[in-house]
């Protein structure tokens, strides 16, 4: 029987590169599988996040696709209650919508981030989510 951090490790991706920013609360990688959408107008990544963390909110002005890949995250548009996503969920996300999403307290999660519509414009990073909004989730 898999644990859950073991198909994590039997991604078809690779994990990436540790992202230096602060619009993460702690460790998430990123490995870029597609950086030039021009032809496209996409963007995508492979991100992984540790256990209990969780991007800032955020929004996207050409839309957002999760492709839920292993583990278990959260997803939450602003002003309405958090998805538990797993392994095989698909978020769509509509232009401008005020969102973040993230690792359960207990899991790592992946997904495939989509950024559609890049020709109008890279994501809006907003303030971190609060301790206290995470542990909301989990109620």
């Amino acid at each position: 029987m898999n644990t859950q951090n073991e198909n994590i490790s039997q991604q078809p991706f690779p994990k990436g590169s540790p992202l230096e920013n602060d619009n993460f609360s702690g460790t998430a990688w990123l490995e870029m599988l597609m950086e030039n959408g021009k032809d496209f107008d996409i963007t995508i990544g492979n991100v992984t996040f540790e256990a209990g963390v969780r991007n800032s909110w955020h929004s996207h002005p050409g839309g957002q696709i999760l492709l839920c890949t292993a583990g278990e995250g959260y997803y939450q548009e602003k002003g309405k209650s958090a998805q538990k996503l797993k392994n095989g969920d698909v978020v769509e996300i509509q232009p401008d919508i005020i969102h973040w999403h993230g690792a359960t307290p207990n899991s790592e999660f992946t997904h495939i981030a989509i950024s559609t519509c890049i020709s109008k414009g890279s994501a809006v990073w907003l303030s971190p989510v609060t301790d206290e909004e995470y542990l909301a989730v989990q109620q």
